[in-house]
């Protein structure tokens, strides 16, 4: 870990403006996503609630609440929330235990993933993904000044804290985010220079526990079952993919529109959550596929430059973390869509009707706008650089687990 080389070691002695660039990604994605679940949810809304505009609404509002969380975290001084970390980390296993608690938790489908709220419910995995990623990238940045004798301890609390996470989420009956949760804190863990000695045994031990763990659960089986032969399944398990599938086919090169005869969107079932790109997909042909990943990869390109360039470590570590979170699970989404994996719960950032998803996805982005203001450039360079970073650092270091 001494040997660190992700971004340079200057001292913090400027700030420039936020990237523009990314903060019009992140306006341009959302308004096309809020856009795509009007048109895609009137049917569903009418039906269910007997309101068309019964999730559009719901999610102008968690948006809302959302982009007070943005500004919070592109506003806030990253020294101060590396103080409150503690509290986001504590007060995260709390709101995962309270999905245990009867008359407090929500459960739909047989599980417990969701908590009531005042007016809403909240989904505390979710924030686990933030947790997650502003945990490891302080303990790593913390550790990377502690050279190799730390190397073990660190990966190894590291490794236990992911773990502990994801089994919180496990026994939530949400298999898919805490596979999702697994696999991004290894990938966060690799980027943050740990070695991968001590990540190799613990791949190998979780490979056999999570095929272990969809053995327990016919509807795992099921779900991979009608992934490989959806026509036996056609009526139950491979249904919504089958649909979406036939959605994307009708979608064609050209835009279809968006008028009547596109508002049922193909009958797929909640095609406002975890389906809703077919939706989008049907209504605006190859083309709308086109601009949706032409603003997703302007959206990647921008955050991995912002991270590259950070000059603070927790920042750059913390930015990383979030665009591997955010794109990760756009593909994901897509391919589950796509009939390329097997059906998850996964939702598609920005898109997916869904207070909690939306809430935390533009909290990542507004630390992602925050880490866009240290500036590689305007840093100077003298002989007491490397001591000057050190006592900055120790005036942030959080004791957590230390």
């Amino acid at each position: 870990m001494s040997n660190y080389s992700f971004v340079p070691e200057k001292t913090i002695s400027s700030y420039r403006k936020s990237d523009t660039g990314f903060i019009i990604s992140v306006i341009l994605l959302w308004g096309l996503g809020i856009f795509t679940l009007f048109v895609c949810s009137n049917v569903s809304g009418k039906e269910t609630f007997g309101d068309s505009l019964y999730f559009f609404k719901r999610q102008l509002i968690a948006s809302a609440v959302g982009f007070v969380g943005l500004l919070f975290f592109a506003i806030c001084p990253l020294d101060k929330q590396r103080k409150l970390l503690p509290i986001l980390f504590f007060g995260t296993i709390f709101l995962c235990i309270l999905t245990f608690i009867p008359g407090i938790k929500y459960e739909r489908n047989g599980a417990s993933r969701w908590i009531k709220m005042p007016f809403f419910t909240f989904q505390p995995s979710e924030l686990v993904k933030f947790t997650i990623v502003l945990f490891l990238a302080n303990y790593f940045d913390k550790y990377a000044r502690l050279g190799e004798a730390n190397e073990q301890r660190s990966v190894g609390t590291a490794i236990f804290v992911i773990t502990f996470f994801v089994s919180l989420i496990f026994f939530q009956k949400d298999f898919s985010t805490g596979v999702f949760v697994l696999f991004c804190g290894i990938i966060i863990c690799f980027i943050s220079n740990a070695k991968m000695l001590w990540l190799i045994p613990f791949c190998i031990l979780g490979i056999p526990a999570v095929m272990l763990l969809i053995l327990t659960e016919e509807y795992r089986v099921n779900r991979i079952a009608a992934h490989f032969n959806p026509a036996e399944y056609a009526q139950t398990f491979g249904y919504q993919g089958l649909a979406a599938k036939k959605a994307i086919q009708i979608g064609g090169f050209w835009v279809q529109g968006i008028g009547e005869k596109n508002k049922k969107m193909n009958n797929i079932p909640e095609v406002q959550s975890d389906y809703i790109f077919a939706g989008w997909t049907e209504a605006m042909g190859f083309v709308g596929v086109i601009l949706y990943f032409a603003l997703l990869i302007f959206f990647l390109i921008k955050g991995i430059q912002i991270a590259l360039k950070c000059p603070d470590r927790f920042a750059s570590f913390g930015c990383m973390g979030c665009m591997i979170v955010i794109f990760l699970q756009s593909i994901l989404n897509i391919s589950v869509v796509c009939g390329i994996v097997p059906t998850t719960g996964i939702p598609l950032p920005f898109f997916s009707s869904g207070g909690s998803s939306i809430i935390v996805t533009l909290c990542m982005c507004g630390f992602i706008i925050n880490a866009s203001r240290c500036d590689y450039d305007t840093y100077t360079e003298n002989k007491t650089s490397t001591k000057n970073v050190e006592e900055k650092y120790e005036t942030l270091d959080i004791n957590l687990f230390k």
